[in-house]
């Protein structure tokens, strides 16, 4: 009898991602594994340990897959995500507990390119040009369409099987995210928009309904430049990102996206980059433009943002009215009826939010419960958020006065951000040894202080 093939899982990693790729071809092409070897003169072993992500493939093996499946190249062009795997010899790019983490990844890769990331990250957000994008927002028109649909059989079209294999390209390289943040994905990525994404743009869809979800699928991988971005201190560079992606959803007429993007991205970064004021009305704007089609968790991510913006002006009031909107809104949402890309946003990314809108309107005891909740439902592969959240709460222990519980606390937000490469789990860890700062005498802090400068260089102060 033969085996059950392997079940594959393409967001485990870039290998895991062409594996899967590789066998959806051949079996598109009603291909045996030992079939396709003869066709390309490999061994079926190894299409089947290449396809089960035990194997890198040479560039001469997936030049013969490519030929021999008729794929138009498509296998060449991903060849590059392997890059990065392949110089470590395919183990994960975790931390190991003797300190090889962070920092070292982090100095390795600023030193390679530390002209261009230090330019980049010079680039300036512009809380200015805000208004005037959400502006052409709420009064756009059905903007210009996706290309118009080619003739059937024209050559490079963009079809299903294009939208599919980007779109397993997209959820890959956002859990990838998740996990390593941006640090060790965005160069990845970037190559994948400047690549595959680009060609797919460039070319003539099938039908419009393709060119429509075209438009959406590359709204949302500058979404995930943008998040990234954020995620590698490039503010300015974010916000290009950022408008890129609203203006596509323009385009299409989205305005559900559009309106999440307005203020769960651009509304969040100009929080993030201290200016709650545009933050507000970027926000209240997507809150009034989308009303009409607003499902609850839209609905509840949105108000959420405004909820946030008000907690930093110290409006405590119009603070809890949002929240409360939100917290029914999401109670009323059915994840089946709710767009894809939304679904992330249940009770506990909620909790996050209101921990967050807590801490700025100094309610440490408020801060610790919600966090619990959030930091309880949290998956275990989202290390970042798990960073995030934990300082955060040492923070709030800090500001309660429970020193030792802050101090027990901030270390393990430092050994989750150890696993990461992620310039906004830094910033937390600094702003923990801040909060920590009037206590800097106590054994415990100094203690605290000590493990930073070993585990984790780069956030010690």
């Amino acid at each position: 009898m033969g085996q059950t093939p392997r079940t594959l899982q393409p967001s485990l990693s870039e290998r895991h991602f062409f594996g899967a790729e590789l066998r959806r071809l051949r079996e598109r092409a009603n291909l045996s594994q030992a079939r396709l070897g003869i066709m390309i003169r490999f061994s079926a072993d190894l299409v089947r340990r290449v396809e089960t992500a035990d194997r890198f493939p040479s560039r001469e093996f997936v030049e013969a897959c490519d030929k021999a499946l008729a794929t138009g190249g498509a296998l060449m062009r991903l060849l590059p995500l392997l890059d990065k795997n392949r110089t470590s010899d395919g183990k994960p790019t975790t931390t190991s507990p003797a300190g090889v983490g962070l920092s070292s990844v982090l100095s390795d890769r600023l030193a390679e390119t530390s002209g261009l990331a230090e330019m980049i990250a010079r680039v300036p957000f512009q809380p200015g040009v805000l208004d005037r994008a959400a502006l052409d927002w709420l009064n756009a028109a059905a903007g210009p369409r996706p290309p118009a649909a080619g003739q059937p059989g024209s050559p490079d079209q963009v079809d299903e099987e294009d939208l599919h294999s980007a779109e397993t390209a997209l959820a890959m390289f956002r859990q990838l995210d998740h996990t390593h943040g941006a640090g060790r994905v965005h160069a990845q990525v970037q190559r994948y928009v400047e690549g595959e994404l680009n060609r797919l743009l460039a070319n003539t869809p099938v039908s419009e309904a393709v060119g429509r979800r075209l438009y959406t699928l590359a709204a949302g991988f500058f979404e995930l430049c943008g998040y990234q971005a954020v995620d590698t201190g490039a503010h300015g560079l974010a916000q290009r990102r950022y408008l890129r992606a609203l203006r596509l959803t323009e385009a299409v007429d989205d305005r559900l996206y559009g309106s999440y993007l307005l203020a769960v991205n651009i509304g969040h970064l100009a929080l993030h980059c201290g200016h709650p004021e545009p933050a507000r009305r970027m926000a209240l704007t997507a809150v009034r433009g989308s009303e009409t089609q607003a499902t609850p968790a839209v609905a509840a991510a949105l108000h959420a943002v405004v909820a946030r913006t008000h907690a930093r002006l110290g409006r405590e009031g119009d603070c809890l009215t949002h929240l409360d909107i939100a917290e029914r809104q999401l109670a009323r949402s059915k994840p089946e009826d709710e767009p894809v890309w939304i679904r992330y946003f249940d009770a506990a990314y909620l909790a996050d939010e209101i921990a967050h809108c807590f801490h700025d309107l100094g309610r440490p005891q408020h801060t610790q419960r919600h966090l619990g909740n959030a930091l309880t439902a949290l998956s275990p592969t989202h290390v970042r958020r798990l960073a995030i959240d934990t300082a955060l709460l040492a923070s709030s222990l800090a500001a309660a006065g429970r020193i030792d519980e802050a101090c027990a606390t901030a270390r393990e937000a430092v050994d989750y951000a150890a696993r990461t490469t992620s310039h906004r789990c830094l910033q937390r860890l600094v702003e923990v040894q801040a909060d920590l700062e009037p206590y800097r005498c106590e054994p415990e802090v100094r203690e605290f202080g000590e493990y930073v400068r070993h585990r984790l260089p780069l956030a010690a102060v």
